[in-house]
């Protein structure tokens, strides 16, 4: 008889400290996957939000998770406590393009005049 799949519970720990679960996910469950999960359930009330999974940065024990591991390469063993909630951070990093564009905000060019002498 096989063994059933112990599944993981994990919850998302947003900038302001609120959470988004916990949500039980299979340990083949891929962090790619549990982005787009948060991206869909991100609360409307928050001031920063994702615009796609992209945007979005999982870190679980200091470590910022790839897209391509999964859930059961991702997990750190915590010895006695192997039923308890998992919680992972998240952390929102707008698209590269977001970014450039508000960095453009002054086009004034500026003077800059150094009075160097080399001797």
């Amino acid at each position: 008889m096989p063994e059933e799949e112990e599944l993981v519970e994990l919850k998302f720990r947003l900038y302001d400290g609120s959470d988004i679960g916990p949500f039980r996910y299979s340990p083949a469950s891929t962090v790619a996957m549990l982005k787009e999960r948060i991206v869909a359930d991100w609360p409307k009330d928050k001031k920063i939000a994702p615009k796609a999974a992209n945007d979005v940065k999982l870190i679980n024990a200091g470590k910022i998770l790839e897209n391509n591991k999964t859930v059961g390469q991702c997990r750190v063993p915590f010895g006695d406590l192997p039923k308890g909630v998992i919680t992972m951070h998240v952390v929102v990093q707008p698209s590269l393009a977001k970014a450039k564009a508000e960095k453009k905000v002054d086009d004034a060019p500026r003077k800059h005049f150094c009075s160097c002498s080399i001797l």
